[in-house]
């Protein structure tokens, strides 16, 4: 299940390497290791690209393909995971990690508001980022963690799901042959009386 789904929602090969942004990658991104959809390639997608969503940096994109070409990792995957942080998701999700920052490095909250323009880069980010880049990197981290381990656990559950599916088929057209003959065999005995 999680195969098929993954393969059905994920972007092509050909709209990855037509991306202008990953462009510079150049043809490290043709590797066809890179493309194929098993355990360990999209674990490590899931990983990279969570990860890649908690970096407060405009660039996440380009650093989880750089990352997802380095360990190997299913590259769609891993650049479409970075789009958990968009415009709508970007300031509740900051502000956690702003939060949780300040309060493992025993920092004041102050009241933040989120504008994304020149001014607030040059003096309120100036004075946030500190506990903004800590809790990002732990959020990050665990994020990783919960995403690398949780895509494993899936994909082994659905796969002895599939082998306890086939095997309850097997199963079934086993005593349906069983049942066929002994009703055959059943005839043949009412036609001989």
């Amino acid at each position: 299940m999680p195969h098929k789904f993954l393969k059905k929602y994920s972007p092509s090969p050909k709209d990855i390497k037509e991306n202008k942004a990953l462009s510079c990658l150049g043809d490290s991104i043709h590797q066809p290791s890179l493309w194929h959809m098993n355990r360990r390639s999209v674990a490590k997608a899931f990983a990279i690209g969570l990860f890649c969503a908690w970096i407060p940096t405009p660039m996440q994109t380009l650093i989880a393909a750089t990352l997802a070409i380095y360990y190997r990792a299913h590259l769609p995957l891993s650049v479409v995971l970075v789009f958990v942080t968009n415009p709508i998701t970007i300031p509740p999700m900051f502000y956690f990690a702003y939060k949780l920052g300040s309060y493992l490095l025993g920092m004041d909250i102050e009241a933040v508001s989120m504008d994304l323009s020149w001014q607030w880069f040059t003096t309120v980010l100036g004075e946030i980022w500190q506990p903004l880049l800590f809790g990002s990197l732990i959020l990050g981290i665990i994020s990783a963690i919960l995403g690398y381990f949780g895509i494993n656990l899936l994909w082994r559950k659905s796969i002895k799901n599939r082998w306890k599916d086939r095997q309850e088929c097997r199963a079934a057209r086993k005593a349906k042959k069983a049942m066929e003959k002994e009703l055959k065999k059943a005839v043949k005995e009412t036609d001989n009386v």
